[in-house]
């Protein structure tokens, strides 16, 4: 009878390397301060941050998708005067949502990151607003930030499928 008694493996990191991941999270976030407020379609704009952040977190596990999440959220709220750490805590909450929603599945997966991009928008929305409500935010937007958040939903999915596609189309063909 034989017993195993090494380590246990744990399965190989399959993320990008760290500071590929950190190259596209300080374009986003130049990008998101910078050049999308332009392209508002109904007063709403999408969530570049938010978009990296997704991509990143259904290609590593919940810890690393919980510590870029965390990053990526800090970014978003060292550029806002008024936010507190509501971008911080929102953005985390989604990073790990998506983590936890993406196992078991293929991270290429163009319907499963559109679908995981709404969810994750919708909580990001969801909890932003409570959050500033609490930090005494006036009240009665609610209906405003729903159809946004429905709004951004959409744009957000759509954003992550093209930049799944321009991928693939310009990436490194594997034989």
């Amino acid at each position: 009878m034989s017993s195993f008694r090494g380590k246990p493996q744990a399965a190989p990191f399959v993320g990008p390397p760290w500071y590929v991941a950190a190259a596209w999270l300080a374009v986003a976030v130049v990008v998101q301060a910078t050049l999308v407020h332009a392209m508002a379609i109904r007063g709403v704009v999408p969530s570049v941050v938010l978009a990296v952040v997704v991509w990143y977190a259904l290609r590593v596990d919940v810890l690393r998708a919980a510590a870029y999440g965390l990053a990526a959220g800090l970014c978003e709220d060292v550029l806002s005067a008024t936010s507190g750490a509501a971008w911080t805590i929102s953005t985390l909450a989604a990073a790990v949502t998506a983590g936890i929603l993406s196992r078991g599945f293929f991270a290429d997966s163009i319907p499963l990151a559109a679908a995981i991009t709404i969810v994750a928008t919708l909580l990001r929305a969801l909890l932003f607003w409570t959050i500033m409500s609490l930090e005494g935010y006036p009240p009665g937007l609610g209906a405003m930030h729903a159809r946004e958040a429905l709004v951004a939903a959409v744009l957000n999915a759509a954003l992550i499928v093209a930049a799944t596609l321009a991928v693939r189309r310009i990436g490194p063909r594997t034989a």
